[in-house]
Formats: structure tokens, sequence, C-alpha cells
């Protein structure tokens, strides 16, 4: 996890340059650079690192011998290097995975290179020789990108949007800051000038295509068929293998368990494998809670189960309401179910920075998405309905949870890891036969728990523990998060606030008073940015006026109602 930013045309001073540079630092706490193009006029690249692997050699821009006229400025892991090394015979110069680019780019031209990568990233390469800007994005969004592109060949990228919104101020005119399509690279010429002309945007992968990368893949060709003993065993193999190829890293790995299905079978999985590769350290885990909280005794039945060190995080409903601002400013967004689970995950991110020396973290994000694990799939109307509600929440994980899961860790400067966004992992669940994936017996993500059903991986009654929102697993019994928040909200907004919310915001007008409060923070820090949250996250099927799992009569929570 790095934070990367680059201009290209700017005629911005060097002031406004490098504070709009050190808007995303917390991203990257290890070093910086700030390197201007040679030969050309008004480019430029801003890179803070977390060093994760080869701390000698790491910085960027990377360049190298071979390829003196290539830039590349990147955000992410790139799984497959080696093998892809291997393959190919490249002779590489440093030990960083992202030097992995410039060799496919030279060889095989940017949309392959692309389609090659199994990882998560962001990238801007410059190619000098033939006057050629290129940005990318990984398939889900995991790793953030956004861009400034103005009609006169302007163009501004940034990790995060807050890089970018000095630079538009000192412009005649506002221009838009938008997020980079996940799945995508797009193609610019280069003038002598620094300024850019877009020629190309094309996407080089979707969630439902099977990777170009899986012919590299170590988890080699799969059974096939349908049949439900052998779609088991394969959901088992790619998940270790998508777990086990995220070790790669030179720092020490912790992960996040709520003690809920998800993160429970990436941490168990996490510290199984660890013990194969005999990492000198054990594996921590994290959880946060209220002493008397669902997810703080569940997740320390599953650390006692696999044997990691635990680490638990006191959580109280005045503390989290103490934050609400600094998460929205780290989140960028105003969506109410972002925010409300952002709370919880900066908390811990932030004990885990201050407290531990774990600095890459595994995290159980895209398995509700994936598997429809949400509590309204229950509710769906048919297969058919789910699996395209599934295809759609996969394709907006950028906007919602995957945006909450990078931003809350990486404001504290950690290295978030998914594995259930893996690839391959996520090319073949969603291939199989729609009406194998919902819900059954009134439990969701049920082929998913089947699959690891006598494995003893974590205890069965994790293993088969309900759906519970991670904003209400982490308070009290007695007194819920959600509730807490909207006692508070309740003395911040009155009921004509809320009834004039559609005239003062006209752009997703909040329907409560938790929307508005939230979304008068959010103006607060970036006045004019309401696009950055193009729609609220609800659930389907049901008319529902609060993302809440509580507003379905099949959720019958344990605490208030």
């Amino acid at each position: 996890m790095c934070g990367i930013w680059a201009l290209f045309g700017s005629d911005e001073c060097l002031s406004v340059q490098c504070t709009s540079a050190m808007k995303i630092a917390h991203r990257g706490p290890d070093a910086f650079r700030f390197e201007n193009v040679n030969g050309y006029t008004n480019c430029c690249f801003g890179f803070h690192r977390l060093a994760i692997v080869d701390q000698l050699y790491g910085m960027q821009p990377l360049r190298i011998k071979k390829f003196p006229f290539l830039w590349l400025c990147y955000n992410g892991e790139i799984y497959n290097h080696h093998r892809l090394k291997d393959v190919f015979e490249f002779e590489h110069q440093t030990k960083v995975d992202g030097e992995i680019l410039l060799h496919l780019y030279d060889r095989f031209g940017i949309e392959k290179m692309a389609s090659l990568l199994d990882g998560v990233f962001a990238f801007v390469l410059l190619d000098t020789a033939n006057k050629k800007v290129f940005l990318g994005r990984d398939t889900y969004g995991v790793r953030p990108m956004f861009k400034l592109l103005t009609d006169d060949g302007f163009l501004a990228v940034s990790s995060e949007a807050k890089g970018l919104t000095e630079i538009t101020h000192s412009m005649a005119s506002q221009v838009r800051v938008v997020p980079f399509p996940p799945g995508h690279f797009e193609a610019f010429n280069l003038k002598l000038s620094g300024k850019v002309e877009s020629i190309q945007m094309d996407q080089f992968h979707s969630c439902v295509d099977e990777p170009a990368h899986s012919i590299y893949d170590s988890v080699g060709k799969l059974p096939s068929g349908f049949q439900l003993e052998t779609v088991k065993s394969n959901i088992r193999t790619l998940f270790e293998n998508a777990v086990k190829k995220r070790l790669m890293a030179h720092r020490r790995i912790g992960c996040l368990l709520s003690g809920g299905l998800d993160s429970s079978l990436v941490a168990a999985t996490l510290v199984k494998l660890a013990k194969q590769e005999e990492l000198k350290y054990p594996v921590q885990t994290f959880a946060i809670g209220a002493e008397d909280s669902p997810d703080i005794q569940a997740a320390r039945k599953v650390a006692k189960y696999i044997g990691s060190e635990h680490h638990e995080v006191s959580f109280t409903p005045e503390e989290g309401i103490k934050v609400v601002k600094e998460v929205i400013f780290h989140l960028e967004c105003y969506d109410i179910t972002t925010i409300r689970a952002s709370v919880g995950m900066y908390l811990v991110s932030r004990f885990i920075r201050e407290k531990t020396d774990s600095v890459v973290i595994f995290s159980g994000e895209g398995a509700d998405e994936l598997t429809q694990g949400y509590i309204y799939f229950h509710k769906a109307p048919s297969p058919k309905a789910a699996a395209e509600e599934s295809v759609r929440l996969m394709k907006e994980l950028y906007l919602f949870d995957v945006l909450r899961a990078d931003r809350t860790t990486a404001a504290h400067g950690l290295e978030l890891r998914v594995p259930f966004l893996d690839h391959r992992f996520t090319a073949y669940y969603l291939s199989l036969p729609e009406e194998m994936r919902v819900p059954k017996d009134g439990v969701e993500k049920f082929l998913l728990r089947s699959a690891f059903a006598g494995e003893n991986l974590i205890p069965d009654d994790i293993l088969w523990r309900r759906k519970e929102a991670f904003s209400d697993g982490i308070t009290s019994v007695k007194k819920s998060w959600y509730t807490s928040l909207q006692e508070h909200i309740e003395s911040e907004v009155n009921d004509s606030d809320l009834e004039m919310a559609a005239k003062t915001f006209p752009f997703n007008p909040p329907k409560t008073k938790e929307g508005y409060y939230f979304r008068q923070i959010f103006e607060e820090l970036y006045p004019g940015r309401c696009e950055w949250t193009p729609h609220y996250w609800m659930p389907r099927w049901i008319n529902a006026t609060d993302p809440s799992a509580r507003t379905l009569s099949i959720y019958k929570p344990d605490k208030d109602q």
C-alpha cells in the first residue's frame, strides 16, 4: 500500500504541487519522493512509500537501466510476478514486484500487460520514447486511483481525491475529480508541453471473466463439472491459494477478526499457511468491540481455536462518535452504511499502527457481495435476480466496502489484503449455477459454509453463525452502536433540517437525520464534491429507508429492536 500522485501539463507552482501531494502522506509513512520528468515541462511524480517488498530498491517512480525511457508509479502487489518472470525469462534488476509491469509492457504492450497481472494495483506508466502515458486499475478497485482531466490536456492523478482538490481550486473553473474505473486502462498521447490527449479507454478484465493470468496460476487446472463435492473442493482449493499468494511480504502480517464467517475463514487459513511456510512470528489477529459484544466473544473463540496472537480493542459509542469526522475525511464519502461500518475498522487500524508491528493486514471484504451474504438476499425473487445483484455489488465494491476497507487501513499506514477478491476465486464462484449460490434453509452463504463443513478449520458454531452487521456486532448487547449514534444525531439535526434536505442537498438528498448529519460533515470537508458518492448503498427487494440489516423482518438481533 502506497500513495501515488502525478501531474502532466501543470503550470501549478511547486508549493501547490507539494502541498497537494502531501495530502495522501498517510498512505506511505516510510519515505517520500517528488521528481520532475527530464525533458518535459510541467510533468512530475509524487510517491509516498510503505515498504513491504525490497526495502532497498523499492522507491518510485521506478526506473531500471534496461528501460530508461519508462517511468512507473504504482500502488499495489503483483502476486504472480515471480511466475511471470520465470515463464517469460525476464531479467530483473530489483526485487520489487512492480518491476514486472515494465518488462510486460515492453514485450506485449499495455493491454496484455494489464490482463496478465494477478494482484491489486493502480498505476501511472510514462513511456517517453513513444510519448505515451497509461493509467490502469485492478478489477475490483482494491487499490484506489482518482483522475482530473481538463479539455485543454491537463492530467492529474492521485490515490485519493483529496490529493487533487487544491489543484482544482486554483483553476479558473472547477473540473471534476473522478474515480478511475476498475478493470480498465487508459492511454494518452504526451506532448512536449506535458499536456496529454486521451486516445483509448478499454476494459481489460471484468469480474465475470476468467482472468488471462490463470494459465500461470499455481493451482493449475481444476476438476470440472458442477457436482456438489467437486465444487466444494474447488472452492477450498482456490480460497487457500488466494490466501497463500498474499503472504508475499517482508513486513509482519496480521488479520482483522470479527468472529463472523468471512474473517474467521481468512484468519484460520492464514494461520494454517503461516505455519506451513514457517513464518518467524505468530500471526496477530485483531478484534474490536465492547466486552459483551457478539463480535468480541466470537473472535476470542476463533483466535483460541486457531492459535493466533489475539488482540482486543475496546469500543465505546462515545469514542465512535468522536472520530466520525476523521472517518469521513479519509473516506471522502457520505454513504450511511459505509461510514457507520468504517468507525470500528478505523479505530482497530489505529490500534494496530500504534501498538503492534503488524503492517500487512488481511480482511474478509468482498465475501458478502460474492457469496450473497447480505440478509436481504433471502428476499430475492429468483436465483437469476440474486446472481445479477451479486454481480452488481461486485462492480460497485470500489464505491463502498472496498473503499471503506482501503481508507480506514490506509489512514494509519497499513496495507490491506483481501483474498475473497482473488480473480480466480471470484471468476469460479460467479460461474457456478445460479441455483447453487442462493441462500438455503434460511442460511445465507450456504454454499461457502458447506464447502468448509467437516474441515475443522474453524468451530462449527462460527461456520454457521448468522450474519451480524459489523456496526451492530461491535457494541454491547444492551445497546447497539446504531442506537447510540441515532441518539447523538437527534441533538445535532432537527426536524426542520430534514424537511429542507432536498433543497439544501439537491443531489442525493438524505432521507434520515443520520444521512443529513454525515452529509453536513462531508460538505464542510469537501464542498461541491457530492458526486463522489453517486448513490447510497441500500438493500434490494424491500421498502427500506435505512441500509441497516435490521430493516429486514428476517433479521432478529439479540440487542434492542
